[in-house]
């Protein structure tokens, strides 16, 4: 059997366990140990611990449970109720300011907390109702929040970008800087089209109801502004610390995200009382929890790529690829495609493992710079969270507003999908947008 066929019938027999739905780390980490079996010699399969052993002894690894931590004691408190407030309260002036409001929630929630799952069910527990309340439709109010949930795969700390920062062995610091821009900006246009989708409908539902059915319009003092503020700029100026410190070569990616963990567990003891063994067990064994389901997909994901290489499936598969002749444009136009259809079934962290071994020689090849493509990647990981049929946000939503359908919520999904498409082409037409911070910010 040669290669190809051999390769063929690993990637496959991989894609068919995955869709299953069997764990992704016993996917892989299955997989793999039945090819070494019979297409390897048998010592390989003796040393599989030692093997292990050695892709895990990377002290950088360490940065995904400690960021794990630092979201999960931001995500034990009433942050995410604060920050939901005081955006409301700040913007509340602007054309579909409440839609605003939960768009900019969202964003600056997931940067704390890194999660988008949690981003979603933290801000849309309260926004989704309060939205419809104030006349936007369910479709809009599900989508945005669907929506604004995936850019805490994009804005920094984001464990995203670790995972790819690791296996592609690009700094993770200037990963999370060129993040900054065009997390930044993608949220911008998120709110640009919700002021514009949420103004108009708005006005037909005040076209159609009586006005006292509605709530009235809202007015909040300069007073009442400045009171939200004491309990979000701990965390602003914590998060800010750590993207400092880690660009600025203060410590290793590890140390800075050992500083972010303590920061954060004292911040809420001090800003919300989570002090209690109750709540520090609930923080420490979830963080355990995410953290050992995350270490076992690497893991395994290292096993499967050893098996790869050793197999020469990836060697051949990146020469064929570039072999192709492709322009560069069609290149990465086919690479997002092949992200976009994974993403539909499985989530970022299994696609980055799987696939960047394969695709980054062709990457390379074309010119094309790994940090810029690592944001590429993200967005297109964020636009697999929210599309049809296993996008996990999508789920997430309807379980918290289980009176919207599921049709609804992939309704309301469709622009924000449209509009990160939109986003990687202005990415590739100007990559200045990701690259400016991280060749000029020393």
């Amino acid at each position: 059997m040669g290669v190809l066929e051999i390769g063929i019938l690993y990637l496959g027999a991989a894609l068919l366990l995955l869709f299953s739905g069997m764990p992704i780390a016993f996917a892989l980490g299955g997989v793999a140990l039945a090819f070494m079996f019979f297409f390897m010699p048998a010592n390989n399969l003796e040393n599989i611990a030692e093997t292990l052993y050695s892709e895990l002894n990377n002290f950088t690894l360490l940065t995904i449970p400690l960021f794990i931590l630092m979201g999960a004691a931001i995500g034990k408190t009433r942050a995410a109720a604060d920050l939901y407030e005081a955006a409301h309260r700040w913007l509340y002036k602007l054309p579909g300011s409440l839609g605003v409001a939960n768009v900019f929630g969202c964003s600056v929630f997931a940067a704390m907390c890194g999660s988008s799952p949690a981003t979603c069910a933290a801000i849309g527990g309260m926004g989704i109702p309060e939205m419809r309340k104030r006349g936007y439709s369910a479709e809009l109010a599900s989508g945005l929040i669907a929506a604004g949930g995936t850019l805490g795969i994009l804005i920094p700390p984001s464990l995203t970008l670790i995972i790819y920062g690791i296996i592609t062995e690009q700094s993770i610091g200037k990963l999370f800087i060129a993040g900054v821009i065009p997390g930044i900006l993608l949220a911008l246009l998120f709110a640009l089209w919700v002021m514009f989708a949420a103004t108009r409908e708005v006005a037909a539902a005040r076209a159609g109801r009586a006005a006292s059915e509605l709530l009235q319009a809202e007015f909040f003092t300069w007073r009442q502004r400045m009171e939200t503020l004491p309990r979000l700029l701990p965390f602003a100026v914590l998060i800010a610390v750590v993207m400092i410190a880690l660009y600025g070569g203060w410590g290793t990616p590890s140390e800075v995200a050992g500083v972010g963990a303590a920061g954060s567990l004292v911040l809420v003891v001090f800003i919300y009382g989570v002090w209690r063994w109750r709540d520090m067990k609930e923080i420490l064994l979830g963080t355990a929890r995410e953290s050992c389901m995350i270490m076992m997909i690497i893991a395994m994901a290292f096993l499967f790529t050893y098996v790869m290489s050793y197999l020469h499936i990836t060697q051949t598969l990146a020469q064929w690829l570039v072999g192709l002749g492709l322009s560069k444009w069609v290149y990465l136009l086919w690479v997002n495609i092949l992200l976009l259809v994974l993403g539909c079934f499985l989530p970022p962290v299994a696609i980055i493992l799987m696939v960047t071994p394969v695709i980054m020689p062709g990457i390379l090849a074309a010119g094309f710079d790994p940090i810029w493509f690592g944001i590429v990647l993200t967005i297109n990981m964020e636009m697999g969270l929210i599309t049809p049929p296993v996008g996990l946000n999508l789920f997430v939503i309807n379980g918290i507003a289980p009176d919207i359908s599921f049709r609804q919520i992939m309704r309301g999904v469709m622009p924000f999908i449209a509009i990160m498409g939109l986003y990687i082409v202005l990415l590739a037409m100007f990559p200045d947008i990701v690259m400016w911070l991280p060749e000029n910010v020393k």
